[in-house]
Parts: C-alpha cells; structure tokens; sequence
C-alpha cells in the first residue's frame, strides 16, 4: 500500500537527528539539504544545511503515527487543527527529484503566485514550478503550499515550457 508524504515539524537544529530516528524507525524519510560557506577562524568549511528548516518530511500511514510523534526531537505533523495533512503528491515529487539532481539547489522565499512551468529537458524533465528572474538567467522555484516555502535552482531558458491555468 502506498503511503503519503506529511512534514513534520521539529525542535529547531535537529532535523539530521529527527530524520535518522525516523529512518531507524523503518520510514522512508526526506530531508532535502543544501550546502553553504561557513568562515571560521580555522578557515572556509562546507556545511550541509536543511532546506526546509524546522521539517523533515516521511512517509506514514497517518492512522498509526504514535510511532513519529514519539520520536525525540519531533513537535507535530504539519496540518489543519490536530489532523496531519498529506503533502500534494505533484509537490513531493518535484522536492525528491530535486534532492536526486546534481544542481545547486538553495532555499527561495514562498511565491504564492506566478508562471507555473514545466521543465521539458535536463535532468529535472518533468518537474513543475514557478519560475523566477535571476540574474542574467532562470531559477526554477519549487513550493511546498502546505509549509508555505519553496527551494530554488537554476535551469536552462529553453528547458522551460509554459503551463496554463485550467479553470
């Protein structure tokens, strides 16, 4: 049976610790990240930071969830009220293929709107988001609506193709 994705909102700075629980659990677990300069005195490091700060997302069935919600470090599944709510699918699919690229990817403040696209070649062919100007080129952003907020990365101008609104 498949399963949903849900977010889980976490103690701040412990989403590596809360994802290895959860995976130790037997979850699958998602916990996009990006990398970052930090300068010290003992020099430049690289660090590896989550993208969506605060939330590790798994995938659970919601009816048995004391199993989460009893892992150190885990304050609640992101929700409406006490009901944890699902991810959207289209969504979830766009972060995972994101996580699966080689592109640098980084965090992007939430857009509720703008021009929906699809990317039609590279190796995000198939991810749909909204795109942005940045600088002299593109920077396809990707919304999670339910945690309003959204990671960026850059793609080619000719891998996009509009999507029209349905009504």
């Amino acid at each position: 049976m498949q399963t949903d994705w849900y977010a889980i909102r976490v103690k701040a700075n412990r989403e590596k610790v809360t994802a290895q629980a959860l995976e130790g659990k037997g979850l699958e677990v998602c916990l996009p990240v990006y990398q970052v300069e930090s300068r010290k005195t003992r020099g430049v490091q690289i660090l590896r930071v989550p993208l969506f700060a605060g939330y590790v997302f798994s995938r659970f069935d919601l009816c048995n969830r004391l199993p989460i919600l009893t892992v150190p470090g885990v304050v609640n599944i992101v929700g409406f009220g006490t009901e944890g709510q699902p991810v959207d699918p289209v969504e979830m699919e766009a972060v995972l293929a994101l996580v699966k690229t080689e592109s640098h990817v980084m965090p992007h403040p939430y857009l509720p709107i703008g021009q929906r696209i699809r990317v039609q070649a590279g190796p995000l062919r198939g991810v749909e988001g909204v795109v942005v100007e940045h600088k002299d080129g593109k920077r396809l952003v990707v919304s999670v609506t339910l945690l309003q907020r959204s990671i960026a990365v850059d793609v080619e101008r000719e891998w996009l193709m509009p999507l029209t609104k349905t009504a």
